[in-house]
C-alpha cells in the first residue's frame, strides 16, 4: 500500500516511493495529455511518440548579424485595432458566448482506452423508482437527515456493497473521549460516535486512483485521532482557534453546518443531555465565552440594530398534526404528508427572551408613541408585531414606521405617520431623555423626515394627508412653548419675542473668499443655489418654504376643508413659521389666497351658532388660533401690522368681536374667552405701533363695559377662570399700549409743526385726553385686588393680574410727567397716597413677601443648570424648551415673583423719578434677605447663552437693571443701602456683558449711571489706595525686594483712577457709539415711544450686545485703526489724536477692575486679557513709553503674575479673536526688535511667554530667528515680577532648542551683562542635559557627551566655568545663580569617563 509523503521524507525516500508506485502499476491520479497543434497540422493520434524537431535547409555557415524582425506577440496581433476595421467583426473575434468556447474544445486521446459493451438486462434503464421502495432501503437517520431520493438510493447502494455511506450520521449522544479520560464537547473534537470509525466525514479519498483509497483515508483518519488523543484539552483548544483563525469563515460555516446535518432532527433533548450542558461543565467560563463570541464574528453578522446578546433557548420541537390550526381532509390533494418546517409561520410567537447584556438595543413604540420595554410580552391582537425584523417583539422601530409610511395600503401609511406623530410629540416633551440614546427629533431629520412628511402632504387620500399635517405639527410646535409665551404676554416688554431661528452658523463660501464685496454673492443667491437637503439640514422651516409647504397648506384649508383637528394643525404650523423670521413672515403674507382664506373661513365678521358642542367643521366660526397665527404675523413689523388692518379686513374683526360680550358670541364657552383675549392681544400689538387706535374711540364703551364685569369676571365660583385671567391681562395690555401712544400725541404734534416738512411720524388719533378717564377705575381695581390678597380662593388669580395694573399705571404716570397739562403738586399728593395705599401694603403683604422668597429659585441667571432635564436639543429646529414648565420653579411658573417685582420695579422708578421723597420708603425691598442673597448668586454666576434661555433671560435682565436703577437712587441717601455698594456694582458690571440684543437702552444707562459711578466704587472712599499702598510696603519690607518701577505707586494709580472716573466713562461711551442706532432703538421700546417703533421682533440673537471684554475696547479699537501688518511686524505713521488719553483711560479702569473687581473679568481667560494688552505695544512705536502709560502696564503685569495668575494662565489655548497666541507673540517679537529700545517693560512682556511650561515654539523663535533681540533683552532678575524657577523647571527637553542654546552662549550672542534672565535660563538647562544621568535615546546621549567634550574644551573659562559649575538658580545672588566650588564627585567622574572614551577612541585612530 502506498503511504502519503511526508514533510520529513529526504529525497531517497520520494525516489523509493516513486519506484514503488511504477512498479505497482497503478493508474496515476491525474494523465498528462499533450495537445495537438491543429495549426500545424498534426492529428489527435500518436500518443505515444516523441516530439522531433528538425530545421530544414540548415545553413553550415552562419548568417551575418542583420536586424531580425520585431517579435509579435499572437495576443498583442488579435488586439491590433485598424481605421478600416469592421466593428461587427471585432466583436465577434472578442465574443465569449458558450459557442465560441465550444468550438475550441479539444477532444481527449482515447486511443488507449478499452471498449466495453454494457450488460444486458431485463429490466428498464434507468431504473423506476417507487416511494415503498425508497422508504425501505435506508433510513433516514442513516442517509444524514434529509436528503434526496438519489442519495438515499446511492446510501442503500453503499450499504449493500459493505461500504461506509458517504454521508452516514452518527448517534447523537456519542462524543469522542479526550486525553486522561476527559470528554471533549462535540465541537471540540474532530468526529463523534460511530463516524470515528467508520472514516472521516469530510473526506472521502475519491481523488487517490489507487486500489486502496479507502483503506489510505482511514489510515488518515486514524492517525488524525491518534494526534488528537495524544493533544490536551487547552491544546485542542488552542489549535481550534488558530484553525478558526486561518479558514475562510464561509468554509467553516459549510463545515459545522455538515456535521450539524448528521444529527438526526428527530432526536429529542432529552437523548442529547450532554449537547449543553456537557460543554458548558467541560469548560472554563472564560474559554467558553471567547470560542462563541469568535465563532459569532466570524460567521455571523447581526444586523446593525440588534446589538443585545441572546440567552440560548432550547429548540421548539417539530408541530404536530394536533397542533394545526385547520386539519386536513383525506379528500385534500397532496396534504397527506405533514411538512412542519413550512407550517411553522403558524404557530404562535415565542415569549420575548431576556437578554443578558448592557448593551443598548433597538428602540421600539407602539401607536400612542410609547416605549415599549424589550421583555414586556404583549398580546398580538394589539397589532404590534406585524414586522419582520425580531417578530417575537412587540412595537415598530423607526426603521419600519418609515417602511410603513411609504406603503401601498393606505391604513398602514396613515398608522405610521401617526405614530411618528406621538413619537415626535413625546420627544419633544422630553420623555426618552431618560431611556433613549441621542435626539430621536435629530434622528428622524437625518433620516428625512422632512421630505417624507412633504410627500405625504401631496397625498390624495385625506386620511394620510390629515395624518402628516399632524404630524408636522408635532415636529414644528410645542404646545408648552406657546402656552408659555402666551402667559408672559403682558409682562413687561412681553409683545416683543425673539426670531426664532436655528442655531447652525452658516459657512462661509470658500468661493467668496478674497473677492471684492461687489463680486460676492448676495445671502438670497446663495439660498437660491442650495439644494432643498442643504437648505433644510441647516434650518427646517426655511426647508419647508423652499419646498412649497405655504402653497400646499392653503390648498388643503381652501380645498379639500379638512376636519377641525387638522385645520387647528395647520393654523399653528403657520404660526410657528411666522414666529421664524420677518422674511418668513412676508412670505407667509404674500402667498396667493392664503391668508384671505383664513381671514374669511375662520375670523368672519358674522356666523351662526353650532349646533353641536364640538362641530363637525370650524369653517364659518371664528378661530383663536386664527386671530393667534394674526397676532404674531402684525408682531413681525409695523408695516405688516398695517396691511393686516387695511387690506385683510383685521380691523373689521376686531370691532365684531370685542363690541360684544363673550356670552353675545354664540361661540362655545371656551372659544367665546379665547378669541376676544386673542383679538385684545392683536389690538395691544397694532396699538405698540401707534395703529388701530381709532378703533379706542370708537369702542371705548366697550372696554369701560369689559372693565367693569373685570370683578364679576374673576368671582371665586366662576367657571373658566384661567381663561377669565388671560382676558383681563390682555385687555390691560391693551390699555397699556394706548396709554403709551397717547402720550406721544403731544410730542408728535409739536414735532409735526418743527419739522416744516421733514420726515416725521404723523400723531395718532388718540390723545392723553381719552386715557386720562380710566386711570381712577383702574386704580381702584388695583386696590381691590390687594385686599383680595387676605381670601385664599381668590389670592392665585389676584397675584396673577397685579403685574399687569402695576404696569399700566407706570405707563399712565410716565406719560403724565411729559404732558403739558401735568400739575405737580396735585399729582405728588395722589403719588404719597398711591404709595401709602396701594403699594406699600402690598410689597409688606404676606403673599408677596412668600412669592419674594422665590427669587433665586426660579432665577435662569442662578440656576444654570435647572433646564427641564429632558429636553432635546435640535440645531436646525430652534425652541423655548419648556416643558413642564408649570410644574417646576422657573421664571414663568405661576409661583415666580418675576412679573411682580419687574412691574413694581418700573412704577417705582418712575415714581421715584417725579417724587423723590418716596424713595426713602422702599429701602426696605432692597435690603431684605432674598434680594440680597439673590443679587449675591447673581454676582459670582456665570449663566450660559442659548435660543432656549435668551427669551427668560430678558426678563430677569429687566428685573436685574430696575433693581440696581433703585439703587442708584437709594446709595446717596440711605446708609444702610450705602454698605451694599460693592454688591451693586459687582452685579452691574456681571450684567452689563449679559445684556442682549434689543435691550442696549439698559446697557447704556448702567455705563452711564452705575459703572462709572464714585458712589458705588467704595474702596475709592475709604482709605483703599492707602491700604494697597500699605500692603505693598509691608510685603517688600518682608522680601528685601528691590520693587520693579511703580509697584509702590498702585495707590496713586488707583487714587488718580478714581479721580478720572467721569473721563473715563466718557471714553467709554465714545467707543461704543457704534451702538447708537441699536439704544435709540432700544430707547423707544422701553420708554414707550409707539410710533417710532417698527417692529416687536427683536434683532436675531448672535450674541450679548456688548462683547465679555468690554472694558479693553480702547485698546482694541485703535489697534484695528492703526495697525497695519508689515512683514511680521507692526509699523503706524502717527496715533490719531485723543488716542494716548485713551489707552491712559482704559489701562486706568483695567486697573481698578483688577484690584477691586476682580470677579467681573473672571469672563475673559488670562490669555485673552494679555493679548488685549499687547496691543499697547503694538499699536504704535513709542506709545508704550509714555509715562503714564508705562506705570499703568507695569502695574497690570505685576498684577497679572501672581502666582495664582500665572497657573490659569495657559498660552496654549487661542486667545478669543485670534488662530493662535504663537502668531501673536511672533509679531511682539518683530516689534520689539524694531522699536523696544531696550525696553524694560517690553522686554518683561517678551520674557513672560518663554517660561518652561509653554510651548517650545515660542524660545525657538526667540533663539532662532529673532536672536539678535538678545543683545538688548536687559531686563534684569530683580525687574523681573516672575520666579526664574518657572524658566528653569523641569529641565528643557527639545534637543534643538538646547543647541540653539550652546550655540548663542558659544558665540557670544548670549551674554550675562546684555540679557541676564535668559543667560541663567540657558545656563541651567544646558547645565541639566550635559551632566544628567536619565536614559535617553541614542542622539540625545551622542549630543550630550559632545556637548560637554566642547565645553571642556572651551578657552572662555568664566563661560566654562559657568557651564560646569552652575548649582541652582538664585534670584537675590549677584550672578543670578550659585556654583559650586568643584565639581561634585559623581559628576567629575562622568566627565572623566565622557574624556576617556574621547582620549580611548582617539588613540584607536592614531
Amino acid at each position: 500500500m502506498l503511504r502519503r509523503p511526508k514533510p520529513t521524507d529526504s529525497e531517497a525516500d520520494l525516489l523509493r516511493e516513486q519506484e514503488q508506485f511504477l512498479i505497482s502499476g497503478a493508474q496515476p491520479t491525474v494523465n498528462v495529455v499533450r495537445r495537438p497543434d491543429k495549426r500545424r497540422g498534426e492529428a489527435g493520434g500518436g500518443g505515444g511518440q516523441r516530439d522531433v524537431v528538425t530545421i530544414a535547409d540548415l545553413p553550415d555557415d552562419l548568417p551575418t548579424l542583420t536586424p531580425a524582425p520585431p517579435k509579435k506577440s499572437r495576443f498583442k496581433a488579435s488586439r491590433v485595432r485598424f481605421e478600416g476595421e469592421d466593428a461587427e467583426e471585432r466583436l465577434d473575434r472578442h465574443d465569449t458566448h458558450i459557442s465560441a468556447v465550444l468550438s475550441r474544445i479539444v477532444e481527449r486521446d482515447t486511443s488507449s482506452t478499452p471498449v466495453s459493451l454494457p450488460a444486458f438486462t431485463g429490466t428498464a434503464f434507468p431504473k423506476v423508482l417507487h416511494r415503498s421502495e425508497t422508504d425501505s432501503q435506508v433510513p433516514l437517520s442513516s442517509a444524514g437527515g434529509k436528503r434526496s431520493i438519489f442519495a438515499c438510493q446511492i446510501a442503500a447502494q453503499r450499504l449493500k456493497e459493505g461500504k461506509t455511506p458517504l454521508y452516514f450520521a452518527p448517534d447523537a449522544g456519542s462524543q469522542t473521549p479526550g486525553p486522561k479520560g476527559q470528554t471533549l464537547p462535540a465541537e471540540t473534537s474532530m468526529d463523534t460516535g460511530p463516524s470515528a470509525v467508520s472514516g472521516p466525514r469530510l473526506v472521502s479519498g475519491q481523488g487517490l486512483r489507487g486500489p486502496d483509497s479507502s483503506a489510505e483515508t482511514m489510515r488518515i483518519h486514524q492517525e488524525n485521532r491518534a494526534k488528537l488523543q495524544g493533544m490536551s484539552q487547552s491544546e485542542i483548544l488552542e489549535e481550534q482557534k488558530k484553525v478558526l483563525a486561518q479558514l475562510d469563515p464561509r468554509l467553516v460555516e459549510f463545515v459545522r453546518s455538515r456535521k450539524a446535518q448528521s444529527v438526526p432532527p428527530s432526536t429529542s433533548p432529552s437523548e442529547r443531555p450532554q449537547d449543553n450542558g456537557g460543554r458548558e461543565e467541560c469548560l472554563p467560563k472564560n474559554v467558553l465565552t471567547e470560542s462563541d463570541s469568535s465563532s459569532a464574528a466570524g460567521l455571523y453578522r447581526e444586523p446593525l440594530e440588534v446589538e443585545m446578546e441572546r440567552e440560548e433557548e432550547d429548540a421548539l420541537p417539530p408541530m404536530t398534526k394536533e397542533e394545526l390550526p385547520v386539519k386536513p381532509q383525506k379528500d385534500w390533494v397532496h396534504m397527506d404528508k405533514l411538512e412542519p418546517e413550512k407550517l411553522e409561520w403558524t404557530r404562535d410567537l415565542p415569549a420575548p427572551r431576556r437578554r443578558g447584556t448592557k448593551k443598548a438595543m433597538q428602540a421600539r413604540f407602539d401607536f400612542a408613541g410609547t416605549l415599549i420595554p424589550p421583555t414586556e410580552d404583549l398580546p398580538t391582537h394589539l397589532g404590534l408585531h406585524h414586522h419582520g425584523d425580531e417578530p417575537e417583539l412587540a412595537g415598530y422601530s423607526l426603521h419600519e414606521l418609515f417602511l410603513l409610511s411609504r406603503s401601498q395600503i393606505i391604513q398602514q401609511r396613515s398608522l405610521a405617520l401617526s405614530t411618528l406623530a406621538s413619537i415626535l410629540t413625546k420627544a419633544r416633551a422630553g420623555e426618552y431623555a431618560s431611556v433613549l440614546r441621542g435626539s430621536v427629533t435629530s434622528t428622524l431629520l437625518d433620516a428625512g423626515l422632512l421630505f417624507l412628511l412633504r410627500f405625504a402632504l401631496d397625498d390624495s387620500v385625506e386620511g394620510v394627508m390629515s395624518a402628516a399635517v399632524h404630524a408636522l405639527r408635532a415636529l414644528l410646535v410645542s404646545a408648552e412653548d406657546e402656552e408659555c409665551m402666551d402667559s408672559t404676554f403682558s409682562w413687561f416688554r412681553g409683545l416683543a419675542s425673539f426670531p426664532l431661528l436655528p442655531s447652525v452658523q452658516e459657512e462661509e463660501d470658500e468661493e467668496d473668499e478674497g473677492l471684492e464685496e461687489c463680486m460676492k454673492e448676495t445671502a438670497k443667491e446663495k439660498e437660491e443655489r442650495k439644494t432643498d437637503h442643504d437648505v433644510a439640514s441647516q434650518d427646517v422651516v426655511k426647508g419647508l418654504l423652499k419646498m412649497k409647504l405655504l402653497p400646499r397648506l392653503r390648498y388643503i384649508l381652501e380645498v379639500v376643508r379638512p376636519s377641525p383637528r387638522v385645520v387647528q394643525d395647520v393654523l399653528e404650523v403657520l404660526t410657528r413659521i411666522a414666529r421664524h423670521s420677518s422674511s418668513s413672515a412676508t412670505q407667509l403674507l404674500d402667498c396667493p389666497r392664503l391668508m384671505d382664506t383664513v381671514m374669511s373661513e375662520f375670523l368672519p365678521t358674522s356666523w351662526t351658532m353650532p349646533s353641536l358642542p364640538l362641530p363637525q367643521s370650524v369653517y364659518g366660526l371664528p378661530l383663536a388660533s386664527a386671530m393667534k397665527l394674526v397676532r404674531v404675523l402684525a408682531t413681525s413689523g409695523r408695516h405688516a401690522c398695517a396691511r393686516l388692518l387695511n387690506s385683510l379686513g383685521v380691523r373689521e374683526r376686531l370691532s365684531r368681536l370685542l363690541s360684544a360680550e363673550p356670552t353675545e358670541l354664540l361661540l362655545e364657552p371656551t372659544e367665546a374667552l379665547t378669541v376676544p383675549a386673542e383679538a385684545y392681544r392683536l389690538w395691544a400689538v397694532a396699538a405698540s405701533y401707534g395703529q388701530a387706535c381709532n378703533l379706542y374711540i370708537d369702542l371705548y364703551p366697550a372696554l369701560v363695559k369689559a372693565l367693569q364685569s373685570v370683578h364679576r369676571a374673576l368671582g371665586p365660583s366662576e367657571p373658566l377662570l384661567p381663561l377669565r385671567v388671560q382676558r383681563v391681562s390682555a385687555l390691560l395690555s391693551l390699555l397699556t399700549q394706548v396709554t403709551h401712544t397717547a402720550g406721544c400725541h403731544q410730542e408728535l404734534q409739536a414735532g409735526m409743526v418743527s419739522s416744516q416738512g421733514a420726515e416725521c411720524p404723523p400723531p395718532p388719533p388718540v390723545t392723553w385726553g381719552h386715557v386720562t378717564g380710566l386711570q381712577a377705575s383702574l386704580l381702584g381695581q388695583l386696590k381691590g385686588l390687594v385686599k383680595s390678597l387676605d381670601n385664599p380662593v381668590q389670592k392665585d388669580s389676584s397675584l396673577a393680574l397685579i403685574p399687569a395694573y402695576l404696569l399700566y399705571l407706570e405707563a399712565y404716570y410716565h406719560q403724565l410727567s411729559r404732558q403739558n397739562c401735568f400739575r405737580p403738586v396735585e399729582s405728588l399728593q395722589e403719588l404719597e397716597l398711591l404709595t401709602s395705599e396701594v403699594l406699600l401694603p402690598l410689597l409688606s403683604h404676606n403673599a408677596v413677601q412668600s412669592l419674594i422668597k422665590n427669587l433665586k429659585s426660579s432665577s435662569v441667571v442662578c440656576n444654570v443648570q435647572s433646564s427641564h432635564p429632558g429636553t432635546e436639543f435640535t440645531p436646525s429646529l430652534s425652541g423655548l424648551a419648556c416643558p413642564g414648565w408649570r410644574d417646576h420653579p422657573g421664571l414663568a411658573a405661576p409661583t415666580s415673583p418675576f412679573p411682580l417685582l419687574t412691574g413694581l420695579g418700573l412704577l417705582l422708578d418712575t415714581l421715584t423719578g417725579i417724587h423723590k421723597g418716596l424713595i426713602c420708603k422702599f429701602s426696605g425691598l432692597l435690603l431684605s434677605e432674598p434680594v440680597i442673597g439673590y443679587l449675591r448668586s447673581c454676582g459670582q454666576a456665570t449663566p450660559t447663552l442659548s435660543h432656549t434661555s435668551a427669551w427668560l433671560l430678558r426678563h430677569e435682565h429687566h428685573l436685574l437693571y430696575l433693581l440696581l436703577r433703585l439703587a442708584h437712587r437709594l446709595v446717596p441717601s440711605e446708609p444702610e443701602v450705602a454698605k451694599h455698594t460693592s454688591l451693586y456694582h459687582q452685579v452691574a458690571l456681571v450684567l452689563l456683558p449679559w445684556i442682549l440684543p434689543g435691550s442696549e437702552y439698559l446697557a447704556h444707562e448702567l455705563l452711564s449711571t452705575i459703572i462709572f459711578s464714585k458712589d458705588f466704587i467704595s474702596e475709592g472712599r475709604s482709605g483703599g489706595p492707602e491700604a494697597l499702598e500699605l500692603a505693598e510696603l509691608k510685603l517688600h519690607e518682608e522680601t528685601h525686594h528691590h520693587a520693579s518701577p511703580s509697584l509702590q505707586t498702585v495707590g496713586a494709580l488707583l487714587r488718580e483712577a478714581c479721580v478720572q472716573l467721569p473721563s473715563v466713562r466718557g471714553c467709554f461711551l465714545t467707543h461704543l457709539a457704534y451702538l447708537e442706532t441699536s439704544v435709540v432703538v432700544s430707547r423707544d421700546a422701553h420708554l414707550g415711544r409707539n410710533p417710532w417703533i417698527s417692529s416687536q421682533l427683536l434683532p436675531e440673537l448672535t450674541g450679548p450686545a456688548l462683547p465679555s471684554d468690554w472694558p479693553f475696547l480702547p485698546l482694541v479699537s485703535l489697534y484695528e485703526r492703526t495697525g497695519v501688518s508689515d512683514g511680521g511686524g507692526l509699523q503706524v505713521e502717527e496715533l490719531p489724536q485723543g488716542a494716548l488719553q485713551a489707552v491712559t483711560h482704559c489701562l486706568q479702569w483695567l486697573l481698578l477692575l483688577e484690584v477691586w473687581r476682580e470677579d467681573a473679568l473672571k469672563v475673559v481667560l488670562p490669555v485673552a486679557k494679555l493679548a488685549r494688552l499687547s496691543c499697547v505695544f503694538l499699536c504704535s512705536s513709542d506709545l508704550f513709553l509714555e509715562r503714564p502709560v508705562q506705570r499703568l502696564t507695569w502695574a497690570l503685569l505685576r498684577l497679572l503674575t501672581r502666582p495664582s495668575r500665572l497657573d490659569s494662565m495657559d498660552l496654549n489655548v487661542p486667545p478669543p479673536g485670534l488662530a493662535s497666541f504663537q502668531d501673536l507673540y511672533s509679531a511682539l517679537l518683530a516689534q520689539y526688535e524694531a522699536v523696544s529700545f531696550g525696553d524694560r517693560l517690553f522686554g518683561c512682556w517678551v520674557l513672560l511667554p518663554l517660561q518652561r511650561r509653554y510651548s517650545a515654539t515660542m524660545r525657538l523663535a526667540v533663539f532662532g530667528e529673532h536672536v539678535g533681540m538678545l543683545r538688548s533683552l536687559g531686563v534684569t532678575l530683580e525687574q523681573l515680577s516672575i520666579p526664574i524657577e518657572r524658566f528653569t523647571s523641569p529641565p528643557e527637553d527639545s534637543l534643538p532648542l538646547l543647541r540653539l542654546y550652546f550655540r548663542s552662549l558659544v558665540t557670544g550672542t548670549l551674554k550675562r551683562c546684555w540679557c541676564p534672565v535668559l543667560y541663567v535660563v540657558a545656563l541651567s538647562h544646558l547645565n541639566s542635559f550635559v551632566f544628567s544621568q536619565h536614559a535617553a535615546a541614542q542622539e540625545v546621549e551622542a549630543a550630550r557627551r559632545s556637548m560637554l567634550r566642547k565645553i571642556y574644551y572651551l578657552t572662555d573659562e568664566v563661560l566654562r566655568n559657568h557651564l560646569l559649575l552652575f548649582r541652582l538658580p538664585q534670584q537675590r545672588s549677584e550672578l543670578g545663580f550659585d556654583t559650586y566650588q568643584q565639581l561634585p564627585p559623581i559628576r567629575a567622574k562622568y566627565l572623566e569617563s565622557v574624556l576617556g572614551a574621547q582620549d580611548g577612541s582617539d588613540g584607536k585612530g592614531d
